[in-house]
């Protein structure tokens, strides 16, 4: 079921003329995690506020289940959570008053027991009675993450949730994102991380200077864009390395023997990384 439709889509900041967005368009599925890649600058963030209504300016057409953006109630916003890129704290409160403020403004009821948990669950239990205004900015980050989760939204907006995070922390994150798709929620994944979005998205949208330049599954794209070659490595103290075409492998006499060599120690595909792919596509980089 498609929930989200955004069909050629312009917009343009007030006071530019060079537009942000030119005819972009992308459907997102129910429980899909939809990643949209692209460096600083490419458009991802402004697509996001467009999607959550804070930008109405545009053209085209961006529907959530099957509603015109422009067009929904106060009540959206009970069914969506997001995390800015840029964390939006008070800092002259703690964790645990700032989450109780925020919770307040939903009409679901939330208890300190079940902000408590969702603290925890971001590493933060030690530190709810912490000012914000003392957080690094990675603690400001998984508060910010925390925040988008409070009232059980069915559609999460995530903008680099990872940033700033230290592996520990930006893989438990990660899993949490994870557990989400599997509770059926559906997620937007902005992100210049390509690593991230391919252990976590379903499918990617590639976005540079406001254009979609393709959107696909991760696999797809690096099975597309890889070389169709495997390389054997082998050798008891130097090891030598010998490419193979895909084709015809089994009946290959030289790889059947290289495959059963005393002293073999890998057999790599040469797959495309999701940044090789992205450079590949785009005839760019990330930075």
């Amino acid at each position: 079921m498609t929930l989200i439709e955004v069909n050629k889509l312009n917009f343009s900041y007030h006071g530019t003329d060079e537009a942000t967005l030119r005819d972009i368009s992308f459907n997102i599925e129910k429980g899909e995690i939809f990643g949209f890649l692209g460096p600083s600058g490419a458009g991802k963030s402004t697509t996001q506020k467009i999607l959550i209504g804070i930008l109405k300016n545009y053209t085209g057409s961006v529907k959530i289940d099957g509603i015109e953006i422009n067009k929904v109630d106060k009540s959206y916003y009970e069914k969506i959570g997001i995390s800015f890129e840029l964390p939006n704290h008070f800092l002259k409160l703690t964790a645990i008053e700032n989450m109780q403020y925020f919770s307040s403004l939903y009409s679901k009821k939330i208890d300190k027991s079940d902000i408590m948990k969702l603290l925890e669950k971001v590493g933060l239990k030690d530190d709810v009675d912490t000012l914000v205004s003392n957080f690094s900015k990675g603690m400001k980050n998984r508060l910010n993450f925390a925040r988008a989760l409070l009232h059980d939204p069915d559609i999460l907006f995530l903008d680099e949730p990872t940033a700033g995070l230290d592996p520990v922390n930006a893989k438990n994150i990660m899993n949490i994102i994870d557990t989400k798709r599997k509770e059926g929620k559906t997620i937007f994944l902005c992100t210049h991380d390509m690593m991230i979005a391919d252990l976590l998205c379903d499918r990617v949208a590639f976005i540079t200077a406001g254009e979609i330049n393709i959107t696909d599954k991760p696999k797809s794209l690096k099975i597309k864009h890889g070389k169709r070659t495997v390389i054997v490595e082998y050798g008891n103290g130097a090891v030598e390395r010998q490419e193979f075409e895909i084709n015809n492998l089994g009946e290959n006499k030289d790889f059947i023997r290289l495959i059963n060599h005393q002293y073999l120690l890998t057999i790599h595909s040469q797959e495309a990384s999701l940044s090789d792919v992205f450079i590949n596509v785009t005839g760019r980089d990330l930075t």
